[in-house]
């Protein structure tokens, strides 16, 4: 009973992460091949989706099972997986992991290289619902460096743009690392907007200080 419980919620598990990528597909998130999504099934097992395969086309038996030490148990995983498997290790709270490519987001990294985080300062609800939005340095794909970059900012960040590469969202649920990489464009988009517009303007330091202790009290989820 125990094991056909486990199999259920693993077959759910592989739908919803298929569920989640069509999601990114259908807002310009996902190209192709790019991208991909893990869960965490047990401390040491880990699903995530396949490489080299478009993820608006994967099915539930593409998806590979890894542990949390890099070990291959099935499949044919994403050559990133080791940025992964660095949130995993650092991270007791992450349940999931999604990777997509956020056009606007990567291009504030291309565009201003100098950035070290999205501009905050000005949105509400980027300050009540993430706190910030860190940009973590170039990192070559598929390498260690990927997983290594990100440990200084683990696992305070949730939600982070990889520097010319895309942006990454860990979560207790898919939905909130989902929610994430589509709060994260969608604030790119209006900050793009806003400079084209005539700049950027922050909130007045007193809202701005209002707002930051309201995320404290909601807590460190992606809302």
């Amino acid at each position: 009973m125990i094991k056909d419980r486990a199999s259920h919620t693993e077959k759910v598990l592989r739908e919803e992460i298929i569920f989640s990528a069509k999601r990114l597909h259908k807002r310009n998130m996902l190209a192709a091949a790019d991208g991909n999504i893990s869960y965490r099934l047990t401390n040491d097992r880990i699903l995530i989706t396949p490489a080299g395969v478009a993820k608006s086309l994967i099915h539930p038996e593409d998806i590979a099972v890894i542990t949390i030490d890099n070990q291959i148990i099935s499949g044919h995983p994403s050559s990133e997986r080791l940025m992964h498997l660095a949130v995993y290790q650092h991270c007791p709270q992450a349940q999931c992991v999604v990777h997509a490519h956020p056009p606007t987001a990567i291009a504030w990294s291309i565009a201003r290289p100098h950035l070290t985080e999205l501009p905050s300062r000005s949105l509400s609800e980027l300050i009540i619902s993430v706190g910030r939005i860190p940009i973590v340095p170039y990192a070559r794909p598929g390498t260690q460096s990927m997983g290594d970059v990100l440990l200084p900012y683990l696992p305070v960040n949730r939600l982070m743009i990889l520097a010319r590469h895309g942006g990454l969202a860990w979560g207790e649920s898919l939905g909130e690392a989902v929610n994430g990489l589509e709060r994260l464009e969608h604030t790119a988009e209006i900050l793009f907007r806003a400079e084209q517009l005539g700049g950027i303007s922050d909130l007045p330091n007193d809202e701005i200080h209002y707002l930051q202790q309201l995320r404290k009290k909601l807590g460190d989820r992606i809302l």
